[in-house]
């Protein structure tokens, strides 16, 4: 009787095995059959996204930083930013909303056109992608946006929005199938690892150097700052800083030369102060929307920038393009 017992209690249990088996098999099928199936993205090497849902996300991020632009409100493009440029467009917007509460009467729609992907395949996240586009605005060049996702059941965000030169954009290396390749931060294949680039842009724009090749945003800004620095009854100080956590983190392509594209984000500070019996030249009115304290005597103002570099294996940096913004400011 023991043995019969024995017998029926482990042909239930292969029987309960066999249910569970098809039951697994079953969900398997009809996620494949939905589309849907879960991978491990921190382990797969995954495209960012297909083209299609690339040019999607940049339709959804036009449509609402156009919204954002016209209502001056942060809120209705706030799930489509991140890192250096939410930052920047935030302060801009909680400024205009202070100046014109009612919205921006000036505001004309963006139109990015004849959009090109480059989608990078890797494992882990951040997945992203860059947008590169011509828009109506800033003349012929092209605006560069990078797409960031942290997870599937994240929104894309721009972490990054920059404007070059329409032959500044260097070819990327890509594999047979067209995918880019993203160089890691510590990589010692370019000239200068895309981790240490925001570190090193801010020692440059203090001390110089030769890490950095000449151009409007190195050696010209230098000589610009030292300009201003020293003016009739007012010193202008100014302090750079490194941002590489987070979502200020680097990210770069592979080029076909083998050096790197690179998104990278730097703080910086501005600090005027003005002599005994003179005053501190009166800042428009977006600056004093973003001020706390009263200018007497000096006003510090805090910027925030995002710069894209082109990073070769030998040589000088050349950085590209730049947006900078103010995010906020204190009189003192």
């Amino acid at each position: 009787m023991s043995r019969d017992l024995g017998l029926r209690r482990r042909n239930r249990l292969r029987g309960l095995e066999r249910s569970a088996l098809i039951a697994a098999s079953v969900t398997a099928l009809s996620l494949t059959a939905s589309g849907c199936v879960v991978v491990h993205g921190e382990r797969e090497v995954l495209p960012a996204a297909t083209r299609a849902e690339a040019a999607e996300a940049l339709e959804e991020f036009t449509a609402a930083y156009n919204a954002a632009d016209k209502a001056y409100d942060g809120s209705l493009d706030a799930d489509h930013t991140t890192g250096a440029l939410a930052d920047i467009d935030g302060a801009r917007l909680r400024a205009g909303r202070a100046n014109s509460p009612r919205g921006n009467a000036d505001h004309v729609p963006l139109k990015l056109t004849d959009a090109k992907f480059t989608i990078v395949e890797k494992a882990g996240w951040p997945r992203w992608f860059l947008a590169d586009a011509a828009g109506n605005k800033g003349g012929r060049a092209r605006w560069l946006l990078v797409f960031t996702r942290g997870g599937l059941d994240e929104p894309w965000e721009v972490a990054y929005l920059t404007l070059v030169a329409p032959d500044a954009v260097p070819e990327f290396k890509t594999d047979e199938d067209g995918w880019a390749e993203a160089v890691p931060a510590n990589s010692a294949g370019p000239a200068v690892p895309p981790a240490e680039l925001s570190r090193r842009y801010a020692t440059y724009l203090k001390d110089g150097g030769d890490v950095f090749a000449e151009g409007p945003h190195t050696s010209a800004w230098r000589a610009l700052r030292a300009k201003r620095s020293e003016r009739p009854g007012l010193v202008t100080q100014y302090i750079d800083e490194p941002m590489t956590n987070g979502d200020y983190a680097p990210l770069a392509l592979r080029t076909q030369d083998g050096g790197a594209l690179v998104f990278f984000t730097t703080r910086h500070y501005e600090k005027q102060t003005a002599a005994d019996g003179a005053s501190v030249p009166t800042p428009n009115k977006d600056v004093l929307a973003l001020t706390t304290g009263e200018i007497r005597q000096s006003l510090t103002m805090e910027f925030v920038s995002n710069e894209v570099a082109l990073d070769p294996a030998d040589g000088a940096v050349r950085v590209l393009g730049r947006i900078q913004g103010l995010t906020s400011a204190k009189g003192e």
